[in-house]
Formats: structure tokens, sequence, C-alpha cells
């Protein structure tokens, strides 16, 4: 066995050297020196070793554009909507997937369960991070049998590789990738050599074999993904798991995707039998209140492709201490002062001595513009201490000058609205052009300064 060849790099300048120094003497940066493979034993049977898994050749060669054949991606269909939502329509062979989020909101638990049902596909779940007991007690917890579903506890790639070429599977689920080692490199297992080196191995896999690979991850305590940037550049699909401890709800959100679009996100209720899609997530963002109260509105957003009716929540007060307080929850606070600003300039409202509290209900971070039009209201709402009328909605931005201003596909949060019982929706007659001919059975009330909102609801 040929010996294995490895040099240490500066992951800041790129200099290389044999080995691993603290400061670098090319651009004297400190502790930047990682360790990298430059050639293994196994790298040139590696393309004659997955042509086998195959029965086909792979063509190492080059070829003209206009040879390649185009077709359609073959995607797998799963039973879970808003995953394939997410996907870009379902899980495409080949595709290679990294999703990560905190520790507990139910990364392990979401793809399991997908996992366990696709029973007419041979899915093998390696697990680095919990034992066959720990996964099956999950398993019956979820309550899914699946008979075409193979567990392996391993964290070596070279164990798990011989593992995957007797089974031959049509979906791998790894958890997580930053527990793997390469038995090619010698740093342990969650360094930033190790993780690039184990994702590049499942990469190579994925592609020659036309396999679907789910990589799960951990994230640092600033919310970026762990490891080298290199390996969310290195799949070809990146989602996020957020949402709330404290919250039943999940958001599955795209941060990356070859395959779809980026903007779409899937949301999930977290119960004691594993998730539940939510397939109507504006009857679970706007609570159901039996009396009217002062400082909500309900704005009419946009996640991706799917509408959304959101409820927005604002409370203005007397100021105590003299120097006024904003707080804001899920809406960008920038956006609030630059929204009273505007109240203070163009309607003549004294913010400049209230504490000013708002909040997006159900733990949603909302950064649709759209919502400009609610927010404005429900502060109005709350500084008048006046209800507002039940069963109107809003979606509009609000410019510097206090003009309404258009906003982007109206048809559907109009319909959203309508479906939901809505009588009124209050918009931009600037977004009338854009309507047409078409008949809503909802009343439109369109606006174009605010200072025709505040006379039109109180």
């Amino acid at each position: 066995m040929s010996k294995i060849k490895t040099a240490f790099f500066c992951s800041n300048c790129g200099y290389e050297s044999t080995k691993w120094t603290g400061k670098c003497p090319s651009c004297n940066e400190w502790n930047t020196f990682v360790e990298e493979l430059i050639e293994k034993p196994s790298a040139k049977n590696n393309r004659k070793e997955w042509a086998a898994y195959n029965n086909n050749e792979l063509n190492g060669k080059t070829v003209a554009l206009h040879e390649v054949s185009a077709g359609e991606e073959k995607r797998i269909i799963t039973s879970d909507a808003e995953l394939n939502r997410v996907l870009g329509n379902g899980i495409v062979a080949g595709s290679i997937t990294l999703i990560a989020g905190e520790p507990g909101i139910g990364k392990s638990t979401l793809f399991l369960q997908n996992g366990l049902l696709l029973k007419n596909i041979i899915t093998l779940y390696i697990s680095g991070e919990e034992s066959e007991q720990q996964i099956k007690m999950r398993a019956d917890r979820l309550n899914i049998k699946n008979e075409n579903f193979y567990l392996l506890t391993e964290t070596s790639t070279q164990v798990i590789f011989q593992e995957i070429k007797k089974l031959k599977p049509q979906l791998v689920i790894v958890d997580s990738i930053q527990t793997l080692h390469s038995p090619f490199i010698e740093s342990s297992a969650g360094s930033v050599s190790q993780i690039r080196e184990s994702a590049a191995e499942f990469q190579r896999f994925a592609k020659e074999t036309n396999t679907p690979v789910f990589l799960i991850g951990h994230i640092t305590k600033e919310g970026n993904i762990a490891g080298p940037k290199i390996l969310e550049h290195m799949v070809d699909t990146v989602l996020q798991f957020e949402g709330d401890q404290h919250y039943a709800y999940r958001i599955l959100r795209t941060i990356k995707n070859r395959f779809g679009s980026t903007s779409e996100l899937g949301i999930y209720e977290m119960t004691g039998t594993g998730m539940r899609t939510v397939s109507n997530p504006s009857e679970i963002l706007i609570t159901q209140k039996e009396e009217q109260l002062s400082g909500i509105s309900i704005a009419a957003t946009l996640e991706g492709l799917r509408p959304l009716l959101i409820e927005v929540q604002a409370l203005v007060t007397q100021s105590v201490y003299g120097t006024p307080q904003r707080t804001s929850s899920g809406f960008d606070l920038r956006r609030l002062q630059l929204l009273l600003a505007v109240l203070e300039k163009r309607g003549g409202f004294h913010f400049g001595m209230k504490d000013v509290f708002v909040n997006i209900a159900g733990g949603l971070k909302v950064e649709d513009p759209s919502i400009d039009l609610a927010m404005v209201s429900a502060l109005l709402s709350s500084y008048e201490d006046i209800p507002l009328p039940q069963h109107i909605a809003f979606a509009g931005e609000v410019g510097l000058s206090g003009e309404i201003r258009a906003v982007n596909r109206i048809e559907q949060r109009i319909a959203e609205a309508e479906k939901l019982g809505f009588e009124k929706i209050v918009i931009s007659k600037y977004n009338q052009k854009g309507l047409g001919k078409q008949h809503f059975n909802i009343e439109l009330v369109t606006m174009s300064k605010v200072e025709d909102l505040y006379k039109y609801l109180f």
C-alpha cells in the first residue's frame, strides 16, 4: 500500500507547509493551518469501483455540450408535501443535500420519519451519534413499519462504503457529517479537513452511482453550519431547520437549491408521534379571538411561492424613563424605526415619547416589505387604543414619503384572504393595473397615502 500524502495549507492565504505551524510565514496569521489530503491510494481506482456498482462504464472523457442528452431529472416523490416543496418537487436522483439546525430541533426525527415512509425504496440510515437501540426507540414512537429500512451505526467512511456496496441502497441518510472520519486523514472527526474529505467522498458516491444522499449537519453558536464554507458549495441543496424551542412549529427553509427555488419553506408541527406537516399555516398563524383587541392587524405576505396570512401585534405605551424603547420580535428593528419616522413626519403622530413593542405571532421571522401596511395599522390602533375592524387584511409597502407602494403577486394574497373568509383587503391603488378585470368575492380597498389609511380606519 503506497504512502498517503498530506500537507498543511494556510486557510487565509493558501501557503503550503509540510508540517503544522502556529503562525503563517506568508500572511502572519495565527492558527490558520489545516491538514489536507494530496494523494490517497484508492484515488486511481475510485471511478472503476463505482462503475462496477452500477454495472456501467463511466465516461471520463471530454464531451461536446450538444451531444449530452437532456432529460427531466428523476425524482423520488415522498409522502411529505412540505419536504417535496422545499426540495423543488421531490428528491432528485444523485443529489446531495445538507440539512442544518440547532440541537434538539427535530432534524433526526424528520429524516428518520421520511426514510421510514418511503416503503418501496431501500433506505440506509447511517448514525454516528446514536446507538441502534436509541434509533429503534424513536422509530417505535413514530409507529411506522418499513422492511426496506436499514441502520448502520458507524463513523469510518471506509467501513460505511463497504456496507453500501453490499446493500446497494436507493437513498442514504447520514446523521451527522461532523461525526464521520476518513482513515486517510489523521486529524480528529469534526475538524475542517475531516468534514471536507468525508463530504467529498459522499459527493463522489452520489454523483457516480446516482443515489441521493442527505447529510445532517450541526451549527455553531453563531448559527452558521459547522465546518468549512466549502461544505455548502459542494452540496446541491442546503436546508435550514429552524424554530423556537418554546413553540411547537418548525420551519424548513431553503438556503441553496440547484433543482428549484431558494425562497421556499415548509412548516411542521412537532408532536409526540413525529413531525406533522401543516398544510394551511395561515390558520395557525392567526389566533382566534373572542373579543376585539387594539394593536392587532392581519398581513397578507408571501414566503416563496406560498401566500400566508400572519398576525402583526403592536403595543404603544407612554415612556416612563424618558428614553423610549423600541423592541421587535420577528420584524426588522430598523424597518420599524423607519415606519415610526414616517408616521411622525407625515401623520403628525408623536411616537417620540412612546415605548413601542412589535411582534409577529407564531415565532415567524418576516422580511417581506408588504407587511408594512399591517404594521402601520397595528401601531395606529394601539396608539389610539381602538381595535381594528374584524375580517380586514392588509398588503402594501410604505415608502419614505408616506406613500403606499404596490407589492408583487397581489392576486395570490387576495385569493388567500378570500379563502380564509376575510371581507376586505387594503392594497395600494397602484396595484389595480396588475389586477386587470379579475373578479374577487372580497372587497378591495385601494389607497395611496398613509393619511388616507388613518381616515379610513378611525
